[in-house]
């Protein structure tokens, strides 16, 4: 008797207490989008829906350990790449991940700024992320302050964003970009992927709501997600973007939290 298999999905991320971002995001956003989650902690962080009090960073080596006991064992369809605080941590995951070259969809959410302000990533491991982690990459997944650390330069909000991401792209050849339009100022939010010489628009309204938190990484494992089951890039960006939209606009009337509350990633699921 053949045995079922799960599509599976590594999340190497930081955990927030709070639930909302971080590896619980990612648990829940993978398993919203029906696969297994497994995950590498990379950091504990003290962080609530208002702000980030602290970082308590897991060790190096630890981290490697944690991404090689499951692609070792459990193995992974596709890998959603989330906080890393330091150059020497960008680097070790690199090389754990180079351990085993046959997980090529690699989904890199580079976690800069917490929806609150509060930095997440020491200033000199930009330069180590775009040298050595955004390579080994399917696909980007920042939002406009990210890009524009990335890019060197501002970007205006109020202009179609997708010159930018191709201008991003062309930084980094073979891997793809999808240019989060969040922090436009516009009513209706458009987010672009760029992959080679094909551009796509994810449209959207946005919602009135302050329950924004977690949403960069609910849409970078929603993607890894759909990924791991097979979908083409442009598919699986376009479900996993048409996911999170719903899930801020459900999530929009409740109240967790005195900040940024949560989206609702269990909309399909719970009543």
């Amino acid at each position: 008797m053949n045995k079922l298999t799960y599509r599976r999905v590594l999340s190497i991320a930081g955990s927030d207490p709070s639930g909302g971002a971080g590896i619980q995001a990612d648990i829940k956003s993978c398993s919203a989008n029906g696969v297994f989650a497994a995950t590498a902690i990379t950091a504990v962080v003290d962080e609530n829906t208002v702000g980030v009090y602290g970082v308590h960073p897991v060790p190096d080596e630890f981290v490697a350990g944690q991404i090689r006991s499951v692609l070792g064992d459990v193995g992974a369809d596709a890998v959603k790449i989330g906080m890393l605080h330091s150059s020497s941590l960008i680097r070790t995951v690199r090389n754990a991940l180079d351990e085993y070259p046959e997980v090529t969809d690699v989904v890199l959410d580079p976690v800069m700024v917490a929806t609150s302000g509060d930095p997440l990533l020491e200033s000199d491991a930009v330069a180590t992320l775009s040298e050595c982690l955004i390579p080994r990459s399917r696909v980007i997944t920042p939002n406009i302050p990210e890009a524009e650390i990335l890019l060197g330069h501002t970007i205006d909000r109020d202009c179609d964003i997708a010159e930018s991401a191709r201008e991003l792209a062309s930084l980094y050849p073979g891997v793809a970009v999808y240019l989060k339009g969040g922090h436009s100022d516009n009513g209706m939010i458009t987010d672009v992927l760029v992959d080679g010489d094909t551009t796509c628009r994810f449209t959207a309204p946005r919602v009135d709501t302050v329950n924004t938190h977690g949403t960069g990484c609910t849409l970078s494992s929603a993607i890894a997600a759909n990924l791991a089951k097979g979908l083409p890039l442009v598919e699986a960006c376009s479900a996993a973007h048409d996911y999170v939209h719903n899930a801020i606009a459900e999530g929009a009337p409740y109240n967790i939290g005195k900040g940024h509350g949560p989206v609702y990633h269990f909309y399909k699921q719970w009543d």
